[in-house]
């Protein structure tokens, strides 16, 4: 369950890094033909591919809302249960995840002010 939510948020952080290598490496050139290509700049490559960033964000934070009130409660069920161990494992995954989607959430809205476009990301799951 966790391993789900924490491969999603990495693979949003992936895709948003990625997005900054792949923009990069599209940038065209002249060559030896002497005709010009259109100007591909790395920001409009990555502000073009934005809106999938986005809404790929959206989704991955609206799994980890689902799920993380099941793992506060399976936390606290572990507590009550006198299994500190298993608590602390739990808590400490949770505390990863949020980790992990604070730093996507600020990758996001670094691309979303070198674009000139608003944040449509909400970040709701960061509470404890």
């Amino acid at each position: 369950m966790f391993r789900r939510i924490i491969a999603g948020t990495a693979v949003a952080g992936a895709l948003t890094l990625g997005l900054a290598g792949a923009a990069g490496a599209a940038t065209g050139s002249t060559g030896n033909t002497g005709t010009s290509s259109p100007a591909i700049t790395p920001s409009t490559t990555v502000c073009s591919l934005l809106p999938k960033v986005q809404a790929r964000v959206q989704k991955v934070e609206s799994k980890v809302a689902a799920e993380l009130p099941k793992a506060q409660a399976a936390e606290a069920k572990a507590k009550a249960a006198g299994h500190t161990k298993l608590a602390d494992r739990i808590a400490a995954r949770i505390t990863k995840a949020q980790n992990r989607e604070t730093k996507v959430n600020a990758r996001l809205a670094k691309l979303q002010a070198a674009c000139g476009t608003s944040g449509a990301s909400t970040g709701g799951t960061t509470a404890s």
